[in-house]
């Protein structure tokens, strides 16, 4: 997925269930509930990445291209299976965990499918990102087992250096391009933080867990300044591309 910008998750002094192992934890049914339902999210993420990663590679232009975006699209694969053996370990069906986010996540890359291989590099660079940055903030707040769990598969698989290096060449050989792929991420980064917002709304665990009826840490004001965090690592992603936020 995207870059560890957010490096809370990994420095934070952990208290509450965030200083408990997954056996102590998952005694609370609503947390286990919300577990479920990030894993669910997450595994349904990562299965949707491969199989974007994969589509990408058909656009690539050249060779390498082509094999760089096979090498990402498999490790994402890995993180899904991660994922779902997680799951099963724990007692939940992974099919039945990602089925409630399915349609939201379908529907996003529905309304943001790319015209074209910038456009592709771009939305793995932005959506994938945006998507990192929320999942360690909620990282911050999980048990010590889930929470490595997580933070193992949003490891870079080497996506946004790749897109980094290709969009800044491409801008440089024709900067008209440019205002083209500034306009695209700012529409990715509204419907990426809508869907965000859509599937916490929805799912009374996860909101739970937000606004701190399970996991210390966090309140509605907390959630706003989450949110800003986010909005301020991508516009520190934008400038890393060469694109105005």
């Amino acid at each position: 997925m995207g870059t560890p910008d957010n490096a809370a998750a990994d420095t934070q002094e952990h208290t509450g269930i965030a200083a408990q192992n997954w056996v102590q934890a998952s005694a609370d049914p609503h947390y286990r509930a919300a577990v479920i339902d990030l894993l669910g999210a997450l595994a349904y993420g990562e299965l949707s990445a491969f199989e974007r990663l994969a589509e990408d590679a058909k656009l690539a232009p050249t060779m390498d291209d082509k094999a760089e975006l096979a090498k990402m699209a498999s490790a994402e694969f890995h993180h899904f299976e991660r994922l779902r053996e997680r799951l099963s370990q724990i007692e939940a069906e992974p099919n039945e965990a990602m089925e409630p986010f399915a349609a939201a996540l379908d529907e996003f890359h529905r309304q943001t499918a790319p015209s074209d291989w910038l456009e592709g590099l771009v939305k793995a660079y932005v959506g994938d990102s945006i998507a990192s940055d929320f999942y360690r903030e909620v990282a911050a707040r999980l048990d010590a087992d889930t929470r490595d769990l997580v933070l193992t598969v949003l490891d870079d698989t080497g996506h946004a250096s790749f897109a980094v290096e290709k969009v800044r060449a491409a801008i440089e050989a024709e900067p008209r391009v440019g205002g083209r792929l500034a306009l695209w991420a700012r529409r990715l980064m509204g419907e990426a933080l809508s869907q965000a917002q859509r599937v916490v709304a929805d799912r009374d665990a996860l909101s739970t867990m937000l606004v701190g009826g399970v996991a210390d840490g966090f309140d509605l004001a907390e959630v706003g300044r989450m949110f800003s965090r986010i909005t301020e690592a991508h516009t520190k992603r934008m400038a890393a591309l060469g694109l105005a936020a």
